[in-house]
């Protein structure tokens, strides 16, 4: 039986690693503070970058919040806390030049020497500007922009809300939450320890990796899917389109397809020690294979003109095919 591909999910894990071993001694900065803490506000600035600006954010510790605001201007409000003795060694650098805004948090040196300090981004863009935020250590939240955004995270949540055109969102520590994302290119969602939540998806094609945590897809309307996981289950809720390709492999959890439409569609699902099901009536054939060892399950159907293709799989989990 064809079962999940490892290959990728171990990509994925040495991708993530990767972006913290860029700057190996900065994820274990954060270990423990010492010191009484302080806070410090930045002055807070303005600058003009037009209404599709592109503006990007690399933070190491601390918050990324971004919002979309009226006008061309982008306003920024850093916040550092830490140990006193080292809020002046950590530089917030801004380099701004026509239609473009790069904000870095720079710590130099200090970072031998057991530096704590964190730093929190508050940040407004006009709402057709393009992001592009990184994160070591740090949630990342975006509302409102209307620009192709992508977002990434070591140990941090990534959400977006109202958020269109995010093409990519990553983390290797925590969830991703997406709400709104309609456009008609490619979304890549990706965590190890974590679940993905999307709610309101269209979208051409989404690829979507978890190593630990669960995947599910809300009021979705997508083309090409690719779904993979190794301990976690998988839950679509939405419409399929005609012609569309469906592909979910899992490891230890179910999968299941919650359908609001009629598009016809061909299925291919199989499972080796839990039950396949579909609600939806269609012309199938069940193989189900009995022994003294583990029960294995396949089923494959055809609705309607079987426009669309489904192939699902899973080793240690359920598979259910319902119509709401």
């Amino acid at each position: 039986m064809r079962l999940i591909r490892m290959s990728a999910i171990a990509a994925l894990v040495v991708a993530s690693a990767g972006v913290a071993a860029a700057q190996p001694n900065l994820v274990r900065l954060y270990q423990g503070r010492r010191g009484p803490e302080q806070v410090e506000r930045q002055p807070t600035r303005k600058i003009r970058i037009g209404r599709d600006g592109r503006v990007s954010i690399a933070n190491v510790s601390g918050e990324i919040t971004v919002t979309a605001a009226p006008g061309d201007e982008a306003t920024i409000d850093a916040v550092k806390r830490g140990d006193r003795n080292f809020l002046d060694r950590v530089r917030i650098v801004i380099d701004d030049r026509p239609g473009r805004l790069d904000i870095s948090t720079d710590y130099g040196l200090s970072f031998r020497a057991g530096n704590n300090v964190s730093v929190d981004y508050n940040v407004s863009v006009p709402d057709g500007a393009t992001l592009d935020l990184k994160s070591i250590s740090g949630n990342v939240k975006v509302t409102g922009v209307k620009g192709s955004v992508r977002v990434q995270s070591v140990s941090g949540h990534v959400s977006t809300n109202n958020t269109p055109r995010v093409e990519w969102a990553r983390t290797v520590s925590a969830s991703v939450d997406l709400n709104g994302v309609q456009h008609d290119g490619d979304l890549s969602v990706q965590t190890v320890s974590g679940s993905i939540h999307v709610n309101g998806i269209k979208v051409r094609s989404l690829d979507a990796t978890v190593v630990s945590g669960d995947i599910v897809l809300q009021s979705a309307s997508i083309e090409r899917l690719n779904a993979r996981s190794i301990s976690g289950g998988f839950e679509y809720s939405g419409a399929l389109v005609r012609n569309g390709r469906y592909e979910v492999n899992a490891h230890s959890g179910d999968v299941r397809f919650n359908l609001t439409d009629n598009t016809g569609f061909e299925l291919s699902a199989e499972s080796f020690s839990g039950s396949v099901r579909s609600d939806i009536p269609g012309a199938a054939t069940v193989d189900r294979s009995r022994g003294r060892g583990p029960r294995r399950e396949e089923l494959r159907s055809t609705v309607g003109d079987g426009s669309a293709k489904l192939e699902l799989r899973t080793f240690s989990g359920s598979i259910v095919i319902t119509k709401k």
